[in-house]
């Protein structure tokens, strides 16, 4: 017997191999009106199913790649408080060797962050897209409400809200309760233990000593008078709002504020009544 010949019947036999294993798992549709079905068309099944399979695995692996939203990884080594404002206007406050890991954008139907350490949220409500924040050991959804996590190796899992509600789930065992303003929840033992705050002033402790790095001004100014009282700073125009600042302040005044912020940027500062207004 030839040579090509031998090869002929060898293929034969791996296509023929090939075709029925993929008969028997049903992946091939047979056409119960003819009583036979040629080789060729028994090697275009095949070959059908194994082209679609790696379409479909090269369109899993690379078109869902390029869905994937780019991270950004905020870290903070420091004493003073990092603070952060996402892309829906939530705040967040990063106390000393914290670190939050967010989407640029954030995808249509949640908002969804990972934190390891302590930290301050503040989050814009939209009850359309509920926000997440994954821990070590527990998952936290909000849809509008000021709390603190304190989520650390050496500590238990501690969080207390100031405003709104809260669910946290344990990921062993998916224990979950509600935890609503005025409530403090620890994490003992696997155990969620609710209690009510000792500290009714949370945000305080985030907002002594404070830095942004290249923030925008309307942004500092959001959290700057959020402990400034009745006295609150303002701009002129739109336009100053959007002028960045990389900036730090340890329990100034609010009219100091205003006065450093003016120096930075080159601005006018003046005082109409409660108002400190900043003006090019």
């Amino acid at each position: 017997m030839m040579k090509t010949d031998i090869h002929k019947i060898k293929t034969e036999q791996a296509w023929n191999q090939l075709y029925d294993r993929l008969d028997k798992d049903h992946l091939l549709v047979e056409d119960h009106r003819k009583p036979k079905i040629s080789i060729w068309v028994r090697y275009g099944a095949v070959a059908a199913v194994v082209v679609g399979f790696v379409l479909g695995t090269l369109y899993w692996e690379f078109g869902q790649r390029e869905e994937l939203p780019s991270l950004i990884t905020q870290k903070n080594q420091d004493i003073p408080t990092l603070v952060t404002t996402l892309e829906d206007g939530s705040v967040v406050f990063l106390a000393k060797e914290t670190s939050i890991r967010y989407p640029e954008h954030f995808v249509s139907d949640k908002r969804e962050v990972s934190l390891q350490g302590d930290a301050f949220f503040d989050v814009a409500k939209n009850r359309e897209r509920p926000f997440w924040i994954d821990t070590e050991q527990v998952k936290i959804e909000v849809l509008g409400t000021a709390f603190s996590v304190k989520s650390v190796e050496d500590a238990p899992f501690r969080l207390s809200v100031q405003r709104g509600t809260v669910r946290v789930t344990l990921k062993k065992g998916n224990k979950e309760c509600y935890v609503k303003a005025g409530e403090t929840v620890v994490l003992k033992s696997q155990q969620l233990l609710l209690s009510a705050n000792e500290n009714t002033e949370e945000l305080n402790r985030y907002l002594k000593h404070v830095c942004f790095k290249d923030e925008s001004l309307e942004h500092i100014l959001k959290v700057m008078n959020m402990n400034a009282g009745s006295l609150q700073i303002r701009v002129a125009s739109p336009a100053l709002e959007k002028r960045k600042l990389t900036v730090e302040f340890s329990n100034e005044s609010p009219e100091t504020v205003a006065t450093l912020i003016a120096c930075a940027l080159n601005l006018k500062c003046t005082r109409q009544g409660d108002t400190f207004m900043l003006a090019e």
